[in-house]
């Protein structure tokens, strides 16, 4: 008994499923799993099969290669995919393997592609399975798995991670698919170019499976010639004419690319805070989203150092609510390049966590008297408010001395400005301030005797 892995009759599939490998050797990237001496082709090269995820972006090959496992290690190949699935389906795939282990002695490789998709209770129905050897389970997902897939699955699992293709690497595969007579083009007599196919695989934005989709495309709107269809610049604009790049809105890359820009401002980098800014927006992500981030960069990586640019920020914010793209866009680059040039602080952010971590482990405090209104006569009588005293009745507008915590806490130092910018003038002050304070407390003392 042997599974036909790859599929039977080549001719009604999409050129990416003919071209699929079906051995090492054909298969392009992820060098760091499959060369020699990694631990995937280790696994293979010792028959030692165990449990694992696959973790990268679309179109990297984690359906081939848990195909490929199968086929070189003989093991019956079962698929189930999460977004259709479910329980039921599951106990299904679990009997096959147990009828294909005793009538056959096979091991079985459960593959489901994005796994991530399954809840809870899904995830869970596999592990007594995983746990007693009945199937070898491989997921396939797009998500971070620390964050989708419970740990009692991952535990059970090794996580690899297979990252994009280079346009070299799918170069290679466009290529062959090009010359191949048999399971790709070339029996149609196509004519293109090594630069237009080098085009496609760098509009493939590192997913081989959108390139041949690409490909395929081309070929289908080619120019008869003399030598057969011709797939040129002209054919190639029309291809690539409503292609988008990769940009997974709310999954992973969203994530990465938004904290590549957010670090690229905090670490004053002009360059590459444009780039991540252009390429979200390349990607399809919605500006008004990067406009709420640029305000939260303001607040927390310039602060007080230069207030400014957090007005810069919201300006930008209102400009892209008003009047959209392109003139929306450009207002929010010149506050992200004034944010990344400007002077750094956190002071403010640090402040604000020090403050919740105090409110959150603390009982809640009653406010002191002498801070509390006192609008009607009897909270007057009370003495709400009493011994308050009024800063701008004092010398600087400072009442010096005057305690603003509650009466069971001591006196506190949240925030602390840093050297740089604006945050030079406010340490000053607020030095010159406590300074006040210290000298009002020792005069205090001096009255009381002690």
């Amino acid at each position: 008994m042997k599974d036909d892995l790859f599929g039977g009759d080549d001719s009604f599939q999409p050129l990416a499923a003919r071209m699929r490998p079906r051995c090492l050797e054909d298969y392009v990237g992820q060098e760091h799993l499959l060369g020699p001496g990694k631990p995937i082709r280790e696994s293979i090269e010792r028959n030692n099969l165990h449990s694992m995820v696959l973790w990268g972006p679309p179109g990297v090959g984690k359906t081939t290669l848990a195909k490929m496992l199968a086929e070189l290690n003989d093991a019956h190949f079962e698929t189930l995919s999460a977004v259709l699935a479910g329980v039921k389906d599951i106990r299904a795939a679990i009997e096959k393997a147990r009828q294909v282990a005793a009538s056959f002695g096979r091991k079985t490789i459960l593959f489901v592609d994005e796994v991530h998709r399954f809840n809870k209770a899904q995830q869970d129905a596999f592990l007594p399975f995983v746990e007693d050897g009945t199937v070898i389970f491989i997921g396939a997902t797009t998500e971070n798995p620390s964050f989708e897939l419970n740990n009692a699955l991952l535990s059970r699992s090794r996580v690899y991670v297979l990252k994009s293709l280079s346009a070299e690497d799918i170069f290679k595969a466009l290529k062959k698919a090009a010359d191949d007579k048999e399971r790709g083009l070339g029996s149609l007599a196509i004519q293109v170019d090594d630069d237009v196919l080098m085009v496609i695989a760098q509009s493939a934005d590192g997913d081989v499976r959108r390139a041949l989709n690409l490909l395929e495309i081309a070929s289908d709107i080619a120019t008869e010639s003399e030598q057969g269809l011709l797939i040129d610049q002209q054919v190639l604009e029309q291809v690539l004419a409503n292609e988008s790049r990769r940009f997974d809105k709310g999954g992973d890359l969203f994530y990465e690319q938004i904290s590549a820009l957010h670090k690229s401002v905090r670490g004053s980098s002009v360059d590459g805070s444009l780039y991540w800014f252009a390429r979200m927006l390349d990607g399809g992500c919605d500006p008004l989203y990067i406009a709420r981030r640029v305000v939260r960069m303001a607040s927390e990586d310039i602060g007080n150092a230069d207030p400014r640019g957090l007005r810069l920020a919201l300006d930008a914010w209102e400009v892209q609510e008003r009047l959209g793209s392109p003139e929306g866009e450009l207002a929010i680059a010149q506050a992200i390049v004034y944010l990344a040039a400007a002077p750094k602080s956190n002071a403010v952010y640090n402040a604000y966590k020090r403050a919740r971590a105090d409110v959150a482990s603390s009982p809640s405090y009653d406010v002191p008297m002498h801070l509390r209104n006192a609008p009607t006569r009897m909270m007057k009588d009370m003495d709400y408010g009493a011994e308050y005293r009024y800063a701008h009745n004092e010398s600087e507008a400072y009442a010096a001395g005057e305690r603003y915590l509650p009466d069971e806490m001591d006196e506190v130092c949240y925030y602390e400005p840093v050297n740089r910018g604006l945050e030079i003038k406010i340490s000053e002050k607020l030095k010159r301030l406590r300074q006040l304070d210290d000298a009002h407390r020792a005069n205090a003392e001096k009255g009381s005797g002690n």
